[in-house]
C-alpha cells in the first residue's frame, strides 16, 4: 500500500471512531441522583423534543422528557451538560420547570429551532419509560434519533415506532398520535454554550 493510501486509511479509520464516540459515559454518583429527583404534578407524559434547522428543515436532534414518579430528560449524546447539572449517562435529572426552560432554550437559536411535542400516557408506560430511560447505556454520537426510537418502540402503545436515525421520522410519528405540538424559536448567536456559562441552579438563587 503506498504513503497516501495508508494516510486515507487512517484518516477513514480515525472518522469511524469519531463517529462512534460516546460523549456522556458516567457522570453523577448515585446519592447525587438521589438527592436530583424531581416528581411534577402534571400527567404521566412523554414529550419529544426535535430540534430543526432554520434553514434547511433538516432535523438536528432528538430527545425526550419522561413524567413518571419523577421527571428526567433523555438526552442522548447531548451537550446539555455543566457541573451542576446531575446527570448519569445520558439521564439529565431535576428537570423542574426552570430546567425544562433551560434546556429547550439551550436548544433554540439563530440556526435552529425546538418542536415540542407532548402524549400523555398510563402511569405504568410513565413509570416504565422511566426506568428504561435510567437503565439505558450512553449512547454513541449521530444516534440520538435511533436511541429514542428504539426505546419508545419498546412501549406499550409505542410499537408502531419504526427505529430511525431520522430525527423529523420520529417527529412525524409523534403527530400521528395525536401529541401536543409547539415551536420554540429563539434568535440569540450560534453559541449554544452561552446558556450553560450563564446557568444558576435553583438552591444558588435562593
Amino acid at each position: 500500500m503506498s504513503f497516501v493510501l495508508r494516510i486515507l486509511a487512517l484518516l477513514a479509520a480515525l472518522a469511524t471512531l469519531t463517529a462512534c464516540t460516546v460523549p456522556n459515559k458516567g457522570g453523577s454518583s448515585p446519592d447525587e441522583v438521589a438527592r436530583a429527583a424531581y416528581r411534577h404534578d402534571g400527567p404521566p407524559s412523554i414529550t419529544l423534543y426535535t430540534m430543526l434547522s432554520n434553514r434547511s428543515g433538516a432535523g438536528a436532534h432528538t430527545s425526550i422528557l419522561v413524567n413518571g414518579s419523577q421527571r428526567v430528560a433523555f438526552d442522548p449524546a447531548g451537550t446539555f451538560r455543566h457541573p451542576k447539572i446531575v446527570s448519569y449517562n445520558d439521564t439529565v435529572y431535576g428537570m423542574t420547570p426552570y430546567m425544562v426552560d433551560q434546556y429547550t432554550r439551550f436548544h433554540a437559536r439563530e440556526t435552529y429551532h425546538v418542536v415540542i411535542q407532548t402524549l400523555e400516557v398510563s402511569p405504568e408506560v410513565a413509570e416504565l419509560a422511566l426506568r428504561k430511560v435510567m437503565a439505558h447505556p450512553a449512547v454513541a454520537q449521530s444516534h440520538c434519533a435511533m436511541s429514542t426510537s428504539q426505546l419508545l418502540a419498546s412501549l406499550p402503545g409505542f410499537e408502531d415506532v419504526k427505529p430511525s436515525f431520522y430525527p423529523k421520522k420520529l417527529m412525524d410519528t409523534f403527530a400521528a398520535k395525536g401529541a401536543s405540538f409547539d415551536r420554540l424559536y429563539e434568535y440569540d448567536g450560534d453559541d449554544k454554550t452561552k446558556v450553560l456559562r450563564a446557568f444558576v441552579p435553583e438552591y444558588e438563587k435562593r
